[in-house]
């Protein structure tokens, strides 16, 4: 593992334990070169996905991007980080127990809308207008309808 610091490429592991989410390992770094200290966390990768988007481009799937969208739409939101990365574990998971490795961008779309339906209303609405790519209030207005359908819409 190469230095953050210095750029030297012989690092000595100190520490190696379980992560907080128990999904990775968390490993304390120590740089003989420079006397710096850093930590890296290593995650199992059950197989290389690719996502396939909407125009048809392919691209490596990118677990931080997902975490970062995932992080936008929950900003200010009363949810536990831990209980956010686990979220975010599950979906990567279940892509990778999909048994495909070619995953069309849709598919990750819908299986991130459902686990924060279940968690939060308002991050599920925040990524759903990303998503499905709102245009105006009126398109905010007709989602939320659906999501209350029992309530009658004001004509």
């Amino acid at each position: 593992m190469r230095c953050p610091f210095c750029g030297n490429i012989d690092t000595q592991v100190k520490d190696s334990r379980p992560a907080e989410d128990h999904v990775s390992i968390r490993r304390r770094r120590f740089c003989p070169a420079c006397g710096g200290r850093f930590t890296t966390y290593e995650r199992v990768q059950l197989r290389d996905l690719v996502v396939i988007k909407s125009s048809g481009k392919r691209e490596d799937f990118d677990r931080d991007k997902l975490e970062r969208s995932i992080r936008i739409s929950m900003q200010k939101r009363p949810i536990e980080p831990e209980r956010i990365d686990q979220m975010i574990s599950g979906i990567v998971r279940r892509l990778e127990s999909l048994g495909e490795t070619d995953i069309p961008s849709k598919v990750i779309g819908e299986i991130v809308m459902e686990a924060l339906a279940r968690i939060d209303t308002v991050a599920y609405v925040r990524f759903a207008s990303v998503y499905k790519n709102f245009q105006a209030a009126d398109d905010f207005d007709k989602f939320v309808q659906e999501l209350r359908p029992d309530q009658p819409m004001d004509e």
